[in-house]
């Protein structure tokens, strides 16, 4: 049996940044201003550097292309398809991060352009992301409304202080379905640690003001909010939000 030459890899870190601005669930995307797929919308990321291991080529990439610091990231799944890049051998570590309504990116490094997107606008098969991209897209979001199941991670899409009402809304654009209000906060408020009272309430918009909660010390839900037994709609401004 004739051995087979060893396949000589790069290694790169691409980033599936999420945030939910105006109740739409957005990603980080660049414009590239390079070959190969210049001026296609990509994801942020590079190569890593002799004097680097990949997370802090993420880190770094980050902040390059897109002016964004401080996030917190997880890595996410490993991308080898032979084919993924033109250039040659290219395998990328991909990583999620989610936060609140980030502010607005700033291109730099070989970004031509930096901007957030609607998920549902990049994944529909007519944005023409680059190399891979829509797959780690894909598979980032997937990630994020699964744990919003069973880990308190949608807190993280929140400001330090948020209504249940706000809370909903992480879960209604990531999920992209309308949730029963009462039944939402029903659960919420019944399961330990996922939230807590700050005793404050909301000092403007419409309406009663609604109580103002933070973070709770959880980071496991017990029970689990399945997506299946979430569904169903009532009408805006419901006196369980309150």
């Amino acid at each position: 049996m004739t051995d087979r030459p060893h396949a000589e890899l790069r290694l790169t870190a691409d980033l599936a940044v999420l945030t939910v601005r105006e109740g739409r669930l957005e990603v980080l995307v660049i414009r590239r201003g390079n070959e190969p797929f210049l001026g296609c919308p990509a994801l942020p990321g590079g190569f890593v550097r002799a004097d680097e291991s990949v997370d802090e080529t993420a880190v770094r990439e980050l902040a390059e292309e897109t002016g964004l610091t401080g996030l917190h990231l997880e890595q996410l799944e490993v991308f080898s398809d032979p084919r993924r890049d033109p250039r040659g051998r290219v395998v990328t570590v991909a990583y999620l991060a989610v936060a609140p309504d980030l502010p607005v990116p700033r291109a730099g490094s070989d970004a031509a352009g930096a901007s957030w997107e609607s998920v549902d606008r990049m994944l529909d098969g007519e944005a023409d992301l680059a190399f891979d991209h829509a797959r780690i897209m894909a598979a980032a979001v997937e990630r994020a409304r699964t744990k919003l199941e069973y880990t308190t991670l949608a807190t993280a899409f929140c400001d330090e202080e948020f209504t249940i009402g706000d809370l909903r809304g992480v879960y209604e654009a990531l999920w992209g379905t309308a949730l029963d209000q009462r039944n939402f906060s029903r659960k919420v408020l019944n399961t330990d640690g996922f939230i807590v009272p700050t005793g404050r309430r909301t000092t403007s918009g419409l309406g009663r003001p609604a109580k103002l909660y933070r973070r709770g010390p959880a980071t496991m839900l017990h029970p689990p909010m399945l997506r299946q037994a979430m569904h169903g709609t009532e009408s805006p401004g419901h006196p369980a939000d309150r």
